[in-house]
Formats: C-alpha cells, structure tokens, sequence
C-alpha cells in the first residue's frame, strides 16, 4: 500500500462520508472513490459498505482503519523527531494531561534542572490522552495516569499510587460524609458522572455531561450538573464550593513517566531518572 492510498481510505473511514473526506483531503471525490476501489481490490477484501444514505466500514476495514492511523502517525512521528534532531537547541518535550499535579511536576522540573548537562523542558498540556502526543511525535515523554491512560506501546516507569475522591457541590448532602462507595456515586441522579472522550474522540452514552478539561469540569460540578470521581492529587486545584469525599473502593491510580521505546535521548535517560528518584 501507498502511504496516499492509506491517508486517503482514514479519511473516508473517519469521515464516513466521501464527500467530506474529499473536502478533507481537497480533492475532487472520483479519484477519492476510484483509490479505495483499487485498494479494496488489491487486498480482496471489502473496505466499507455503501448505499445511497450511508458508508459504513467492514470489520477489515475497522482493521484498516486502526492499523493505518498507526502507520500514518509513525510516519508523522519519524519525521518531527528527524527535524527535532537537526535543531540548534536540545530541548524535550514533556506531555501531561491538564490538570496534573502541580506540586509533582514542579518538584521534577526543578530537580532535573538542577542536574548537569539538564536541556530546556517545554510542557504540552493535553486536554486529554497526553499518550498520542508521544505516538505522532509531538512529545518526547509524558506523564500517565493508569487506568484512564493507555501505555501500551511505551516505555514506562511508575512514580506514585493514589487513592480517588469523589468530586461534589460542597452544599451536596454528601458532602459531609468521610467516605463514599462508588455505587452510590455512580447512582446519584441529579449528579451523573462526567463524561470524557475517548482517544477516538467519541464520548460515551450516557446521561452525565460531556468535559474536556478539569477546569470545565469543576466548573459544571460547582453547578450541580454532574461529578466524577478522581485522583485524590486533584485536591489541589479544587474550586472554592466543591468538596472531595474519599472512596476507598475505587480502583487506585498510578503515575507513570512513558517514552516511546526507540528513543535514545541522553536528556530523556536523565529525566527519567530523576522523576523515578523524586
């Protein structure tokens, strides 16, 4: 396969429109429809299901679809850190969701700045899944949060393991207890949980609001639209009106330090090493 053949089938298979791929790629739709007709013949497979209302994939082509996102972002990935590679000024890029503790990344930032030959450490703060920016090589390293965060494909060493809250309207009738389970979180009525995106960017089904950030998110809880349950480290950076409860039966949260497994970067080696001391 052609990597053009690969981008233009994503395009259609997120699209899910040719129309709108075509308009995506700013190319007329013929030659669009034309590639992933000789691609599904190529490959003897059917791609996706067409009507006159609706394009919809096949299960080779939900295979496709993950495999060429993968190879496109590798690619993608190959050539930013070959760029990176021939600037004048050694720097890394460190990716992390917002909201992350504060007192934990300035303690490591200020440690690894003190450490011989330490490079420029620029942030990039994600809404969410901070894990992509190291598949499409936007980010040297990141710090995770397991289980919310997938680390497969990397490198990782954990830092920390924290127990969760549930985050709630201080004026809340629970809001005074000293702990919750997390049944009688999840069947608050007039509360349901938050919803966030997954890494296709889709939000689950369900009642409870839809947030992309931890600001939005304190935000519609202080109005008692909905709550979440989350790292007891977000403490920190709780609004004034909102209360964490302790719930001792949800899962408990780890904080990894992840790399992409090829790197070989003196300055990465060091940080890691400093977050895994501090």
């Amino acid at each position: 396969m052609e990597t053009r053949e690969l981008r233009y089938f994503v395009a259609v298979a997120e699209e899910l429109h040719f129309g709108r791929a075509a308009r995506r790629l700013d190319i007329a739709q013929p030659p669009l429809s034309r590639t992933i007709a000789q691609l599904e013949q190529r490959l003897g497979v059917a791609l996706l299901e067409r009507t006159s209302r609706r394009v919809t994939l096949t299960e080779a082509g939900s295979v496709l679809l993950a495999e060429g996102r993968a190879i496109l972002g590798a690619l993608a990935a190959a050539e930013r850190r070959t760029q990176h590679a021939a600037t004048s000024r050694p720097s890394l890029v460190l990716a992390t969701k917002t909201g992350t503790s504060g007192e934990l990344l300035a303690k490591l930032l200020g440690t690894y700045a003190a450490e011989p030959g330490a490079v420029t450490v620029d942030l990039l703060l994600c809404e969410s899944q901070p894990q992509q920016m190291l598949h499409n090589g936007r980010a040297d390293v990141a710090l995770l949060h397991q289980p919310f965060e997938a680390t497969a494909g990397l490198d990782t060493e954990v830092l920390s393991t924290e127990g969760q809250v549930a985050i709630l309207p201080s004026s809340h009738p629970l809001a005074g207890r000293a702990q919750l389970r997390t049944a009688e979180v999840n069947s608050l009525p007039e509360l349901p949980l938050a919803r966030w995106p997954g890494p296709d960017g889709v939000y689950p089904e369900g009642p409870g609001a839809e947030v992309h950030n931890q600001t939005q998110l304190f935000q519609l809880i202080a109005l008692g639209r909905t709550t979440a349950i989350m790292p007891e480290s977000c403490r920190v950076n709780l609004l004034e009106g909102l209360t964490a409860v302790p719930v001792p039966d949800a899962p408990t949260v780890t904080t990894v330090i992840a790399w992409p497994p090829h790197s070989r970067s003196r300055a990465l080696a060091d940080l890691v090493r400093v977050a895994t001391r501090v």
